[in-house]
C-alpha cells in the first residue's frame, strides 16, 4: 500500500448540502470532483481558490451513460477515486396526494434519487476495486433523508426513493466488503437549504413546537461535518451504518 493524495467524488454538489461537502472535503486535504449539472459563482470561486485540488465535472446521474462519462472524467483527471459522495437528488416538480402522483414525477424523483445513486455506486465501486491500495480504505458514503422513513403523503415518491437509498447502502456495504470499501448512510432532517426555503414558515412553527429535541434548523456544515469523519481512517471497523443528523427527530418520545 503507498500514501498518496485522496480524491473525492461530490454529487449535486454545487450548493446546499452538496457543496458544504465539496467545501468540508477539501478543507480536510482532499482533492474533490464537485459533480453537478452546471457550476455556480460559489463552485468557480473555490475552484478558483484551491488551485487545481478542486474541479467541476459535469453529470446528470439521472442518464446513465452521463455516469459513466463523468466517473471515467474524474479518473482522467485524478487518477483515482477514494471517497463517493452520493449526494445528488431531486424534490417531486408538484406536491400530490399518493392517490393522484402522476408516472412521470415518479420517475422524475425515483430514476434520479434511487436509480442515479445506485448506478453511480456501481460504477464508481468497480474503480476502487481495480486501482491501486492506498494506507487508507475507499469509503461511499449515501445522503439519504428522514424521509426514508417518515410519511409524507403528499410526495410519495421522494419517501420511496430516499427509503431505497437506504437498501442500496445495505447491499453494497454487504457486497465491497471484502474489497475493504466501506459504506455508509447520512439522513438529513431539517437542514436549511434552497430546498426547504419554500416551507421555512411551516418548519419555524413546527420546530418552535417541539418537533425536535435540538431546537434549531440543520445547517450543511452539520452534514458535511459527519461525511469529514465518516471520510477520515477514524471510522473503519464500521460498515453498512445509518447515522442520523437530524437534531434528534429520529428520538420516540412520549
Amino acid at each position: 500500500m503507498i500514501n498518496m493524495d485522496r480524491v473525492a467524488v461530490v454529487t449535486g454538489g454545487t450548493r446546499g448540502i452538496g457543496f458544504g461537502i465539496v467545501n468540508q472535503l477539501f478543507k480536510d486535504g482532499f482533492k474533490v470532483a464537485c459533480l453537478g449539472r452546471r457550476p455556480n459563482e460559489d463552485v468557480e470561486k473555490l475552484i478558483d481558490e484551491a488551485k487545481g485540488r478542486v474541479e467541476f465535472i459535469t453529470t446528470d446521474i439521472s442518464d446513465i451513460e452521463k455516469i459513466r462519462e463523468s466517473v471515467k472524467e474524474v479518473v482522467n483527471r485524478f487518477g483515482r477515486i477514494d471517497i463517493l459522495v452520493n449526494n445528488a437528488g431531486v424534490a417531486p416538480r408538484e406536491r400530490n396526494d399518493i392517490l393522484a402522483t402522476t408516472s412521470e414525477s415518479f420517475d422524475f424523483v425515483v430514476g434520479t434519487n434511487l436509480k442515479g445513486t445506485y448506478f453511480m455506486t456501481q460504477a464508481v465501486a468497480n474503480i476502487m476495486i481495480e486501482q491501486e491500495k492506498c494506507d487508507f480504505p475507499p469509503k461511499i458514503i449515501n445522503i439519504s433523508s428522514m424521509s426514508a422513513y417518515t410519511s409524507s403523503t403528499n410526495r410519495g415518491e421522494y419517501c420511496i426513493s430516499k427509503a431505497g437509498i437506504s437498501m442500496v447502502t445495505t447491499l453494497f456495504a454487504d457486497r465491497l466488503a471484502e474489497y475493504g470499501i466501506l459504506v455508509y448512510e447520512i439522513r438529513p432532517g431539517i437542514i436549511a437549504t434552497d430546498m426547504t426555503s419554500t416551507v421555512k414558515d411551516k418548519y419555524d412553527a413546527l420546530i418552535e413546537e417541539g418537533i425536535l429535541p435540538i431546537k434549531r434548523w440543520g445547517t450543511p456544515e452539520d452534514i458535511a461535518g459527519v461525511v469529514s469523519l465518516l471520510a477520515s481512517p477514524k471510522m473503519c471497523y464500521s460498515t453498512g451504518e445509518i447515522i442520523n443528523v437530524d437534531g434528534g427527530y429520529h428520538i420516540r418520545r412520549l
